[in-house]
Formats: C-alpha cells, structure tokens, sequence
C-alpha cells in the first residue's frame, strides 16, 4: 500500500473563485447601490485577495478532513483485494483519477472472475473425463475378476479369457496414466528434451512402418506427398517428434474413411524452418470444434459409447510437444473431405532444401 499523498487542490481552488467571486459582485452592487462605489472601490481588490485566501485555506482543511480521508480509506480497503494497480503509485485526492482507477480496477477484476469461472468450468469438465476415462477400464477389470471370484476361476478356458481382458483394461489404465503423467510434465515444463539433428523424411517413413498394420485393416494408404530423394535434416528431440509424428498418423487412420489416404509432406516454409503435414481425406471435424481440438480428453464425438478408443490426450500431447520446441502447430479441417495438421520445426545448418511451399 503506497502511503505518499499527492493532494489535489483544484477543488479548493474552484471553490474559493466562485466564492470570491459571487462576494465581490455582492459587495460591488451594495457599494453602488449605496452611491459609495466611487470612495470605496479600493477595497474590493483587497477584499478579494482576502475572501479567496481564507475561502481556499477553510475548503482545502475540510476537503481533506472529510473527503480525502475517506479516499485514502478507500485505498486502504482496496489493497485487501492485493490490487497491485490501482496501490502502486501515491494516492491522489483527485477525485476523477480516483474514479477512473476504480473503474480500471473494476474492469481488471470482472476480466479476472470471468477468467475464473472459465478455468472452473473447464475443471469440472476434465474431472469428469477423467473420471469417464478410468472408470471404464477399472469396471471392466473389476467385473472379470468378480466373475471369477464367483466361480468362473474353475472353467480353464473362461479363466484364461478372462484374465486376458483384465490384463487388456489394466494395459489401457496404464497407457492413460503415463500419458497423464507425460501431459503434466509438459505443462509444467518439466521436460528434458534431447536436442539431435536427423532426418525428418527417415522418421516419417518409421512411423509408416510401424503403423503398417494398422493402416492395412482398414485399407488407408501412407504415402508421402512426393518422392525425397534427399534427406532432410531438422533439429529436435527424435523420440517426441516419433510421438508427435504417431499420434497425428493414428488419428487420421481412426477417422478415415476405408480405403482412404493418408499424406505426409515436408515442405519449406521460411529460410531455417520447415513445415510437415499431415493430411487426410476422412471424416473431418466440424469448425466448432477446431478451437479445443487440442484440450486434454476433448473429444468430437461425445456419445457415451465412442466407436474409436484413445486416451483422449493424444493432441494435448502433440500441441504441448511442438510448443516445448518453440514451434507452432495448426489445423484446417472439413466435415466429409478431410482433415490437415501440420507444425513447424527448425532446419539443421547446412540441411538441404525440400520442396518450397
């Protein structure tokens, strides 16, 4: 709390002109009226000086007895609220300063509570994806092993399949909690990334490899956009631009259309920069929804009964990734024509040129 005083006199000095004033044309027409203007008009000069003095002396001692103290009440007050604006400075007796730094301060606050109840809705909605997330596989492991508990552990064949679903929802229970863990160490930057040079073109076709399989059942076709027949050389943590790379991959074959395409490229975007795309011809995701595709458990479909599984954190992971390399990641998307995410690394010196955008 700023205890200096910057005293405001232009109330006192208003005050006693008016006054002066309306005293000296008082005593003017009295003095005519009389006949003893003429004699007497000397006196209204010192008459003024004397009125103004004593009325701006007597007004200022009031003011600041009866209305400044009670702003510096106001500021005392305020400071409750660890208002660090409107404390800061001296403490004026203006009162139209005063006026607006409270209006300021009113603005700032009510920006602040709105920005309050919207991290508190946004923390009823993650708990309760949260909550929907683990309780699903935790029943499911809990049913089974209820179920043999209750006599189904006697049946040989039963015991084994049902074992092997509950090891299923424990997999699944495990993968959510380590990415929990990865996402909360990306939030709070407490993650070491390991800086190496490669070839971004070699790690995409990695990834092709590696989802091969997965892509095959559903018959969509990796492809690059072009054929590279030099490397290309970026800058970046290999392992978390592998997930980064993985997790764009995976989506674009869960919400594909069978015997659809999924398409990588990599392309310049400014002289030390390169962009990579991904690129799908699937289902798409509705404009609404593009704004918080990248929260944790958000999720486009939001029936209870979701045809494709996930944790709900993948995006999270990849928007949190490339922001822990400085970089940027976006996203275009039309419903029933396809989907593009694309982000932007750091060329490695001396790597050579892809395609130009």
């Amino acid at each position: 709390m700023a205890t200096k005083l910057r005293r405001s006199y232009r109330f006192s000095l208003r005050s006693s002109s008016y006054i002066t004033l309306f005293l000296i044309l008082t005593c003017t027409a009295l003095l005519y009226l009389a006949g003893g203007l003429q004699d007497y008009w000397y006196v209204l000069p010192v008459l003024a000086v004397l009125v103004f003095f004593i009325a701006f002396i007597v007004i200022q001692v009031r003011a600041e007895q009866f209305i400044y103290r009670r702003i510096e009440q106001i500021y005392e007050d305020v400071s409750l609220l660890e208002s660090t604006s409107l404390t800061s400075g001296p403490i004026t007796t203006d009162l139209k300063t005063l006026n607006e730094e409270i209006e300021n301060f009113a603005r700032a606050k009510k920006i602040e509570i709105d920005t309050l109840r919207i991290r508190e809705e946004y923390r009823k909605e993650f708990l309760g994806n949260v909550s929907h997330e683990l309780k699903t596989p935790l029943f499911t492991v809990q049913g089974y092993i209820h179920t043999l508990l209750d006599g189904a552990m006697e049946d040989r064949k039963v015991r084994k399949k049902y074992l092997n679903r509950a090891a299923k929802g424990v997999e699944r229970l495990i993968y959510i909690i380590k990415d929990l863990d990865l996402i909360t160490k990306l939030e709070v930057g407490d993650l070491h990334l390991e800086w190496e040079t490669f070839d971004i073109v070699e790690l995409i076709q990695n990834v092709f490899d590696l989802l091969e399989m997965k892509a095959a059942k559903k018959e969509i076709s990796l492809v690059f956009d072009m054929e590279y027949t030099q490397p290309v050389f970026v800058r970046a943590d290999k392992e978390k631009i592998q997930q980064v790379l993985t997790n764009l991959v995976v989506n674009s074959i869960k919400y594909g259309h069978p015997k659809g395409t999924t398409e990588v490229s990599v392309e310049n975007l400014i002289k030390n920069k390169v962009i990579i795309r991904v690129t799908d011809n699937g289902e798409g995701i509705a404009e609404q929804h593009l704004t918080r595709l990248f929260e944790r458990f958000y999720r486009v479909d939001k029936s209870g009964s979701r045809k494709e599984g996930g944790s709900g954190l993948g995006l999270a992971i990849v928007k949190h990734i490339i922001e822990a390399h400085n970089e940027k990641i976006y996203v275009e998307s039309v419903v029933d024509v396809g989907s593009e995410f694309s982000f932007t690394l750091e060329k490695a010196a001396g790597a050579p040129e892809p395609a130009s955008v």
